[in-house]
């Protein structure tokens, strides 16, 4: 019928041949993601290795500083104070960082504070109990008991799931569809922690995100040979070159007559904690004291630490694809949640005031480097411990100016949110019910919290306010998460939307998923998941 008609071929034999159409195919589904330089158990030369761990810690101390900056002030607590939590918080996430890569989930994940658990602390701080105390050090230390209290009794909820394989049996529901959005917010769901605190020194944190595109994505393609350097090490380049230009601007006088939230955005000299921190400290249990434990309070703070626990699996899942590990087996992501409850325990004996997650922006940092290897975050781990135990030069680093800190996010969470949308592949994207699921639970995922968010600034509490402070806080901190919201909304909605419909299965793409159930059912996952010195064996989730 095509070209049946007329057609002249100009006096010659018949008509002319159809051109020829290259025949158009999609691209091949990876479940290994390629083009990775070193993954788990490929470490790159010492040298390399060292520095891109230095560059992990420089990551790192952006939640590390944050975290103790919004609540200390708050606990009553000055300077002196700030610099022994940002301490603590160091020398704990190198801890759990190395326990993790050894004997978790054995991924190059990170783990350290977590905003998640913020709330939940300032509750905390809130408490009446603590409003009659006049003396500040006083008050700082006892809150920071409760709060210690709170965080011991949340681990048992991870230690319980993970060894007990409880989280295993969840996460075998678990299918790449219902991935997408918990891996996508995971990352997407962070940004006001991007751009808006880029822009309380505009004049710093644009030239950090311009100069570390340059060095990270265009440089690269420019240079031959050595191009790889310029990506591998591209936040080391650009945060030195910032960083002193940010110290040229305070010691020539630009901010000078600026007011205070300028001053402490900008300048290199307004974080207070060099001059505070102990040139020596060795961080010690119960170094504020005994804990105190409140029943009220440490349900809210389990409920964090779920909302933790959820979190942590979309960036597990991260980290896997960007160390270009085969999909994480269900008894070895369980296997994981319970080491990261052991490091919430070590937050409450140490006394960070804050527990512990997988670090999202880590996790980006793999993707921008395309080096997924243990040994890397390992020596990153050593670097926390040691700059936590040596305060003033860790004190040093710390002081990196939030906008820059912040600049790196923009590129770090975008990584970890495109993750998740990688997940797709695996799914059947002409599927109504795919369609259905995945948008519905992303944009619930983002509205919900928006809703929860804005109440709380308008209002000073959230939507839900009862007398009971701990119960506001289990409900309104898990709808305040993004990850949270659209992980549990997409895994409901799967497991429960047409299970019966024989083409179901593969549109969520289980079957592409079906032989890392088991990391013993692959070989790759046996070598990237076994645990050293034949420690499987106490393991009976796995």
């Amino acid at each position: 019928m095509a070209g049946g008609g007329g057609g002249g071929g100009g006096g010659g034999g018949g008509p002319a041949p159809p051109p020829k159409q290259e025949e158009l195919q999609p691209h091949p589904v990876r479940d290994q993601l390629p083009n990775i330089s070193f993954c788990i158990t490929s470490p790159p030369p010492w040298p390399e290795a060292i520095l891109m761990g230095f560059q992990h810690y420089l990551v790192m101390l952006g939640t590390t500083v944050l975290i103790p900056s919004i609540l200390v002030p708050q606990m009553g607590g000055g300077n002196k104070e700030k610099a022994k939590m940002i301490q603590t918080l160091q020398f704990v996430a190198g801890l759990n960082t190395y326990l993790q890569t050894m004997f978790g989930t054995r991924l190059p994940a990170v783990i350290g504070g977590s905003y998640t658990y913020v709330p939940t602390t300032i509750s905390i701080i809130l408490a009446g109990r603590y409003s009659e105390i006049a003396d500040p050090v006083e008050k700082f230390e006892k809150i920071m008991r409760g709060t210690q209290g709170a965080l011991i009794v949340a681990s048992t909820l991870q230690i319980i799931l993970g060894f007990s394989g409880l989280w295993r049996n969840v996460a075998r529901f678990l299918s790449p569809l219902a991935a997408v959005p918990l891996v996508a917010l995971s990352g997407f769901g962070l940004y006001k922690l991007g751009f808006p605190v880029l822009t309380k020194c505009i004049e710093i944190g644009l030239p950090q995100i311009i100069l570390i595109l340059v060095f990270s994505q265009y440089i690269p393609h420019l240079v031959k040979g050595e191009g790889r350097v310029y990506d591998r090490f591209a936040v080391i380049f650009s945060v030195v070159i910032v960083w002193i230009y940010a110290h040229l601007l305070t010691v020539s006088g630009a901010y000078k007559n600026t007011g205070p939230t300028t001053q402490i955005s900008c300048r290199t000299d307004r974080a207070g904690i060099i001059g505070a921190a102990p040139w020596i400290r060795v961080p010690y249990p119960f170094q504020w004291g005994a804990p105190s434990f409140d029943a009220g309070e440490s349900f809210a703070m389990m409920a964090a630490s779920f909302v933790a626990l959820v979190e942590s699996t979309g960036a597990f899942l991260a980290v896997a694809r960007y160390a270009s590990a085969t999909p994480l087996p269900p008894s070895v992501l369980s296997r994981g949640v319970g080491w990261q409850g052991v490091g919430i325990l070590f937050s409450g004996i140490f006394g960070t005031g804050n527990g512990s997650s997988v670090s999202v922006e880590n996790a980006g940092l793999l993707a921008l480097t395309r080096v997924g290897s243990r040994r890397v975050v390992q020596i990153s781990a050593g670097f926390m411990i040691f700059f936590s135990i040596l305060g003033k030069f860790g004190a040093v680093f710390a002081s990196i100016p939030a906008p820059i800190i912040a600049a790196l996010y923009c590129l770090f969470f975008a990584y970890v949110g495109s993750a998740g949308l990688s997940l797709l592949q695996f799914c059947n994207l002409n599927s109504f019910r795919t369609k259905f699921i995945m948008g519905f639970s992303i944009f619930m995922g983002l509205s919900i919290p928006q809703y929860f968010n804005e109440y709380t600034a308008v209002n000073g509490y959230g939507p839900v306010h009862t007398g009971a402070r701990w119960f506001n806080d289990m409900i309104n901190v898990p709808f305040s998460s993004g990850a949270f919201v659209a992980g549990v909304l997409a895994m409901f909605l799967d497991v429960s939307l047409d299970k019966k419909d024989s083409t179901t299965r593969k549109d969520r793409g289980m079957h592409w998923w079906d032989r890392f159930r088991s990391y013993k059912t692959d070989t790759r996952s046996e070598e990237f998941y076994r645990l050293p010195l034949n420690l499987n064996k106490f393991f009976p989730s796995v």
